[in-house]
């Protein structure tokens, strides 16, 4: 049997392109406007230059939900406590222990269940360089038109010379985040006071509803799902008051077996046969990030080639999409044959996501590296919960 050492992170780290627009160097040098991204309420803590980048980096990638998210606003001090894990289907329950600073008259008080989908857009304009040319090229042409006026050489006639366009015509791209809420659900009950005295704590047990369908939680690095739990307090022409927690929302196996979820053909089964190779998986998916899955491959009629490898792929469709391989695990090419290959899935692997906007799947792939000619590879979809 082979097999790799099991990652801790292992798929962020696969991704690259750290990097924002919050970083000096980067903002000097990109486009004219200042590039910038935002979030909805409560997870706008980093709105601005943070979730914006040059192009091929992720500024998601070293962001966590829990970045993301403001957590009490100044009218109030506090914190939510959630009792997990919060499966999808089930119920989310907790405590809110929460204090006034100030006196709060909100025309609503209650609890609210948010979900957030995070996505990378590509944007494009002229660069710094560009506008700052055209603007000394334009001034320039604005001077000498006035002193030839001064001189009485064609003054506004036909012979004045003319103002020159813009010639310096650069472009840059970028990457800028933004959000949208996916789920917005309220519960007036348990009820919240909507009239609070300076130092008043307020401590109550709820419980509500987990997503009935989801989707569920998942960082992939270009686009984010994100839940939380908040008290919310309504203030009529005035700043709303919250405290809020990430509920790390999980995606249990029987919704995936179900059928709820569109999943590719096969990628639930046991055995897969992809030109002549066949390839079983222990155990059977769906699969947990953090794990490990032995891949038997049974390739008798394999090419030749210097070198094989197994590798786990994963699959990012949305606006910005991407393809990551988190994890390489090198294969005897005399063996595959009949081999297994025990492949360590990084703990941060995002779940198999099929939503509005949003899709995440996952491959294991067999490589055959042939000198002077194009690889030759063997794949089966797997499932990850």
């Amino acid at each position: 049997m082979q097999g790799g050492d099991a990652a801790v992170g292992g798929f962020l780290q696969a991704l690259g392109g750290r990097g924002s627009f919050a970083d000096q160097g980067a903002s000097s040098s990109g486009p004219s406007v200042t590039p910038t991204g935002d979030a909805p309420a409560p997870f706008d803590a980093q709105d601005g230059p943070r979730l914006a980048g040059p192009s091929g980096t992720h500024p998601l990638a070293d962001l966590s939900a829990g970045d993301l998210l403001q957590r009490v606003t100044d009218g109030l001090e506090g914190s939510i406590e959630v009792a997990g894990p919060v499966r999808i289907g089930e119920g989310i329950r907790g405590t809110i222990r929460v204090r006034a600073t100030r006196a709060i008259a909100a025309g609503s008080a209650g609890i609210r269940l948010v979900g957030v989908l995070l996505r990378e857009e590509m944007r494009s304009g002229p660069t710094r360089q560009a506008d700052a040319s055209n603007a000394a090229t334009q001034a320039a042409a604005i001077a000498a038109h006035a002193a030839a006026s001064v001189a009485h050489l064609s003054p506004g006639g036909a012979g004045a010379p003319p103002l020159p366009v813009a010639t310096d015509t650069s472009t840059v791209s970028w990457v800028e985040v933004h959000g949208q809420v996916v789920e917005d659900l309220r519960y007036a009950e348990p009820t919240l006071p909507t009239l609070m005295a300076p130092n008043q704590l307020v401590e109550i047990a709820f419980e509500i509803p987990a997503p009935c369908v989801g989707p569920p939680s998942a960082h992939t690095g270009s686009a984010l799902i994100a839940w939380a739990v908040e008290a919310h307090w309504g203030i009529a022409m005035g700043a709303d008051e919250w405290v809020a927690t990430v509920v790390a929302v999980e995606q249990p196996a029987d919704l995936l077996r179900s059928g709820v979820v569109a999943l590719p053909a096969d990628a639930l089964s046991d055995v897969v046969i992809d030109d002549g190779a066949s390839m079983s998986v222990s155990p059977v998916p769906p699969l947990v990030p953090g794990s490990a899955v032995t891949l038997n491959v049974a390739w008798p009629d394999a090419p030749g080639g210097r070198a094989a490898r197994v590798e786990l792929t994963t699959d990012v469709r949305a606006m910005n999409g991407l393809s990551v391989v988190s994890e390489r695990v090198p294969v005897d090419h005399a063996s595959l044959g009949g081999t297994q290959v025990t492949v360590p899935l990084p703990a941060d692997l995002p779940p198999t996501v099929v939503t509005e906007g949003l899709s995440v799947g996952h491959r294991l792939r067999v490589i055959i590296d042939r000198k002077m000619r194009s690889d030759v590879a063997a794949e089966r979809p797997i499932v990850v919960t």
